[in-house]
């Protein structure tokens, strides 16, 4: 029993030892200095910058109460919060063993990726670069600028490489955003379609007052406006986004001038900003769904579940969701029509604004 109680002693001795010589000690190779990764304190980061050593790199700076892309567009703010919450919970797990430091060293020089903190005066935070996955496949190479040692570094309960998340594309960052106007920021929004002007509408909104102006053809004559649909479409422009960029793409200029234009939305808020996109349809594909089941809202010679949206001033071409877009794609007359009563409806309820 005497045996066992020193054997513990020495063990708790020789664990401390080891934790305060790694850990605590600043002035050794393996101090807090050199294992510092983990920033508790996120809410103090105002600037995030990502480079590569091929000369790629982003900015991401908070301006305002908002993220900045490179200073001219706004950040993707999920991709922000996944920054902020990968250096808040990494920790380092151990020193590179002996075997792996060569290697590790090598592809950190080669194809590190570095990652500078700054707080709102613009002082630098930390600095670390990003390597390779580690030799057991379970952690990150990870080097704070200035160490000897780099460590390998995880957050807890994911077993991977870290090196994803500190992406330097400006399609991973950029926010995509084509509209996002609150109702009560809502002045009008303009809907004209190119191939059936007929159903283009302007909607207006006033305070608790709608009005909606559209071909007179089919909207005299058809009743009073709904107002119960108007109020509910005019909550439809908050946070609507598109799927990502198709800028870069070789031919794409091309692609845009050959696609048939199907609408232009253009909203204006009280303020008198305007948010304008030009939508195109694309063409049926090997991957559409529709070319085995017809879609009735859809062309039969177009794709069924994206369309291309041509937004901030033209330059932009953005690869949009019919599903997130038809809702705000509507038709004149749809505004003066009676709702059907639920127990008259057939099969599942729709919501009274589904497009027809």
């Amino acid at each position: 029993m005497a045996k066992t109680l020193i054997y513990f002693v020495i063990l708790a001795i020789l664990g401390t030892s080891i934790y305060f010589f790694i850990f605590k000690k600043e002035d050794n190779p393996y101090g807090a200095k050199e294992a510092g990764f983990t920033i508790k304190d996120t809410a103090s980061v105002y600037k995030i910058f990502i480079a590569t050593n091929d000369n790629e790199s982003i900015t991401a700076e908070r301006k305002d109460g908002v993220w900045m892309l490179n200073g001219t567009m706004r950040a993707l703010p999920s991709m922000v919060d996944l920054i902020l919450l990968t250096v808040h919970n990494q920790e380092p797990l151990y020193p590179v063993t002996k075997n792996a430091y060569e290697e590790a060293v090598k592809n950190m020089a080669a194809e590190g990726i570095k990652v500078e903190l700054y707080d709102k005066n613009n002082k630098k935070i930390t600095v670390f670069y990003v390597g390779g996955v580690s030799a057991n496949g379970g952690g990150t190479n990870m080097l704070i600028e200035g160490a000897k040692m780099p460590y390998v570094v995880q957050t807890p309960g994911f077993s991977g490489s870290l090196r994803p998340r500190f992406s330097t594309k400006i399609s991973d960052w950029r926010d995509r955003t084509v509209f996002n106007v609150p109702a009560s920021d809502l002045k009008s929004v303009s809907v004209q379609y190119a191939d059936k002007p007929i159903n283009s509408f302007v909607f207006t909104k006033s305070q608790d007052s709608y009005t909606v102006t559209g071909d007179p053809a089919v909207t005299i004559g058809v009743g009073p406006l709904n107002n119960g649909r108007a109020k509910v479409y005019g909550t439809y422009f908050t946070n609507i986004n598109c799927e990502g960029y198709l800028n870069g793409f070789a031919g794409m200029d091309t692609v845009i001038k050959n696609a048939t234009k199907m609408s232009t939305i253009e909203v204006e808020t009280i303020k008198g900003e305007k948010q304008h996109a030009d939508i195109y349809w694309m063409p049926i594909n090997k991957r559409s769904k529709n070319k085995l089941r017809p879609n009735e809202d859809v062309p039969d010679e177009y794709d069924a579940d994206r369309m291309y949206a041509v937004i901030n001033g033209g330059k932009d071409t953005a690869l949009i969701q019919t599903l997130t877009f038809f809702k705000v794609l509507r038709k004149s007359y749809e505004f003066f029509q009676k709702d059907i009563p639920r127990q008259e409806q057939k099969g599942t309820p729709k919501n009274v604004l589904m497009h027809k």
